[in-house]
């Protein structure tokens, strides 16, 4: 079975998997276009590594979303599921192990860091799509499925104490607001980003996405 003939077989997994509409197969095709983009800039990128990693980064993403504990952390759960997946389709042992490496380490909350060009592509490229436009409407759409109000009555450290577990997972994703992720994550992408290109993207989108913020702010507080 030749490489292309694999990527099917492996989207043809993660549709069926993903069903959290943030985090479903268009996520997982623009992470994969900007794994393309970026490594476009960068040297010795392996693609056969690189593209499986993109493919099935969040393929525990719907197991995490409905742990109550916050215990379950989707990268490193993640990387064991497509470790199974990748055996059945006969990739290489050491293939296997660089692949899981690059979804282990993806994460934004996590304390793996990605050691490999291709694992900071593929967490670049995740972050990326987190920001800018696509970002606030990614936001949005899980605010709506986990029930999501725009703001809470208590204050940032007292919902952090209260809602976040080791390395800022949360506890409830319901009880998590736009404006808190805002706050927390997408204003320190770009300078956690590893690549040039991707920082310079980050840059230009994270700009957007400030301005649309304080927009909201402003209007959710007016007359209050």
């Amino acid at each position: 079975m030749n490489a292309e003939m694999k990527h099917k077989k492996i989207i043809e997994i993660v549709k069926d998997k993903l069903t959290c509409s943030a985090h479903n197969l268009d996520h997982v095709f623009r992470v994969y276009n900007l794994c393309l983009l970026i490594s476009k800039y960068e040297k010795n990128v392996d693609l056969e590594i690189l593209l499986p990693a993109a493919l099935l980064h969040d393929i525990a993403r719907v197991e995490e979303s409905g742990d109550k504990t916050g215990q379950i952390d989707h990268a490193v759960l993640g990387s064991d599921m497509a470790g199974e997946i990748l055996r059945n389709l006969e990739y290489e042992k050491e293939k296997i192990k660089r692949i899981k490496h690059c979804i282990k380490t993806h994460r934004f909350r996590t304390g793996n860091i990605p050691n490999t060009i291709e694992a900071k592509i593929l967490f670049d490229a995740d972050k990326l799509d987190v920001i800018g436009a696509t970002g606030i409407a990614r936001t949005f759409m899980l605010a709506g499925q986990f029930g999501q109000r725009l703001t809470i009555d208590e204050s940032l450290e007292d919902y952090l104490n209260s809602n976040t577990v080791e390395n800022g997972r949360l506890k409830d994703v319901s009880k998590h607001t736009p404006f808190i992720e805002y706050e927390l994550k997408f204003k320190k992408i770009p300078d956690k980003l590893y690549t040039k290109k991707a920082k310079e993207i980050g840059v230009q989108r994270l700009e957007f996405m400030e301005e649309y913020f304080n927009r909201l702010e402003e209007e959710l507080t007016q007359g209050a």
